[in-house]
């Protein structure tokens, strides 16, 4: 055991700290594209609060279409336009542009089915009260929904986790990477068995968090 970190440690270290990155990254501007499109889903349904039929088909196409497009494909098809971005198709960089293009569609659904889950009678009375499309969603839908919402987002940061694995098949750097190219290519198990280790433990550390905060945050319990 010894050896082996001595032999790997820094290797771990590193590819760890390149898999916080990219998932870190990549959840924080997924969400600033995928909350907006979530929030426009759900108010733009025949029964929201700005009812529009074009705007909801279209939005809802093209989360859709992102939504059902395997990663590693998407991450081959946009890589001029992740050059283009970030200046690079590989490593750290070349990983976050793929990373949200894919999880902001998937956040957005979540998004949506968290604000669908608030009671109707909350939302007539603000409207009663006169309150705007704007102050309804940033007073009555994004705080009721809250605990709801940080429950979606420890399984939008989990599946992001995952996909920076996969990311790693094409030199995106992580945990991913060492994987392959260790445990896979170069035949070292333990090195396999360890970076699965690692993400297990980042899963259940995000699940376990995410799931306190959810709790706290909801005034049901309180």
């Amino acid at each position: 055991m010894a050896e082996f970190w001595a032999q790997y440690g820094s290797l771990l270290i590193e590819g760890t700290r390149d898999t916080l990155i990219m998932t870190g990254v990549s959840t924080f501007f997924a969400y600033v594209l995928g909350l907006p499109m979530g929030v426009l889903l759900n108010i733009t349904q025949a029964h929201g609060i700005w009812p529009n039929k074009w705007v909801n088909r279209i939005l809802g196409w093209i989360v859709n279409v992102g939504r059902s497009m395997p990663f590693i494909i998407l991450m081959i098809a946009i890589m001029p336009f992740t050059k283009l971005v970030v200046g690079t198709k590989i490593g750290v960089p070349g990983a976050i542009v793929p990373l949200v293009v894919s999880a902001a569609p998937f956040i957005a659904r979540m998004v949506e089915t968290s604000l669908s889950e608030i009671d109707a009678g909350v939302v007539e009375a603000a409207r009663s009260m006169g309150a705007s499309r704007m102050q309804i969603v940033r007073k009555v839908f994004l705080p009721e929904a809250l605990p709801s919402l940080i429950l979606g987002a420890s399984i939008s940061i989990i599946t992001i986790l995952s996909y920076t694995a996969i990311a790693g098949a094409i030199g995106a750097g992580g945990l991913g990477d060492l994987a392959i190219r260790y445990g896979y290519q170069r035949n070292v198990p333990s090195m396999m068995w360890t970076t699965v280790l690692l993400i297990l433990v980042l899963v259940q550390v995000i699940q376990s968090l995410f799931s306190w905060l959810s709790v706290k945050m909801d005034k049901r319990l309180r």
